[in-house]
């Protein structure tokens, strides 16, 4: 069926104006394009939607049940429209578990003051690629390998690697660091998907630590709060999820934690550049 979207704005203006003049004139169009509007889209249908009276037009029973169905289909494409015109006016930034850390709001803010055509939208979105692959974003915080042959990336920043356990643990209450040899010693609570620890971190150790998976940012939480295990993750997570009952402290000896911005290789989004340098900037303030 290919009734147009022209059409169905002619019908659906005469069905409310009661009148092929009136809706001419609200259309701007002539009354002899509105009446071959109208018979094009009841030729297509297979049923007459208007008939005329004295005083203008009224529906059919076919056009009683077809004004409903049109008037949706209108509102959903008026809805595409302001998409497609405000969609180079938001720069969607995704994360997968703790977008910026201590950076997060004075990015929001310099940005704010700094883009008005430009809005920023984070949002939290657990994938590997902080819901890129998914087209949920424009661009994704990530601090793990993406596929280089999807994507392009840039390091904007590296962050220090930290240990999460309870706030009662009888081994480390009164830590204020910890070694990747000791975090070896305990159960490790990771994220496999879309986390920065797995066992790739103690290769060479003579004794790895075990392993509990999580889903994501919340339960990996959950977990370590129950006396589950342990947890390390990058200093944002630290700042990002503060949570009664979990103490973060820095790993002396662990590798920093590489934060990249990501976007895919054939769709370099508006607004990519500042972005860039405005993350990078704030990384680089001590």
């Amino acid at each position: 069926m290919d009734v147009t979207l022209r059409e169905l704005r002619v019908f659906v203006m005469c069905a409310e104006l009661g009148s092929f003049t009136d809706a001419a004139a609200e259309l701007h169009i002539s009354q002899a394009a509105v009446s071959r509007t109208i018979a094009s889209a009841e030729r297509v249908i297979g049923d007459r939607l208007l008939r005329r009276v004295p005083r203008g037009c009224e529906l059919t029973s076919a056009g009683l049940e077809v004004l409903p169905h049109a008037r949706r289909l209108l509102a959903e494409a008026e809805r595409f429209e302001q998409f497609l015109q405000t969609r180079h006016g938001q720069l969607r930034l995704g994360y997968a578990w703790a977008a910026l850390g201590r950076h997060t709001a004075p990015l929001q803010r310099q940005w704010a003051r700094d883009h008005e055509a430009i809005q920023l939208e984070l949002a939290r979105h657990n994938s590997p690629t902080a819901g890129l692959a998914e087209g949920l974003c424009d661009v994704a915080i990530v601090r793990r390998t993406v596929d280089v042959r999807r994507f392009d990336s840039v390091v904007v920043g590296l962050e220090q690697r930290f240990v999460a356990y309870a706030s009662d643990d009888p081994r480390w209450a009164r830590r204020r660091q910890v070694t990747m040899a000791e975090i070896a010693e305990r159960t490790v609570v990771i994220d496999p998907r879309s986390g920065t620890t797995g066992e790739e971190l103690w290769r060479g150790f003579e004794h790895p630590p075990e392993f509990i998976e999580t889903t994501d940012v919340d339960s990996w939480l959950d977990a370590i709060a129950a006396g589950r295990g342990v947890g390390s993750t990058a200093a944002a997570t630290a700042d990002h999820h503060v949570r009664p009952g979990i103490v973060y402290r820095p790993v002396k000896d662990g590798p920093r934690i590489p934060v990249h911005l990501v976007w895919w290789r054939d769709a370099r989004p508006n607004g990519l550049t500042e972005l860039v340098d405005a993350v990078t900037r704030l990384y680089a303030v001590r």
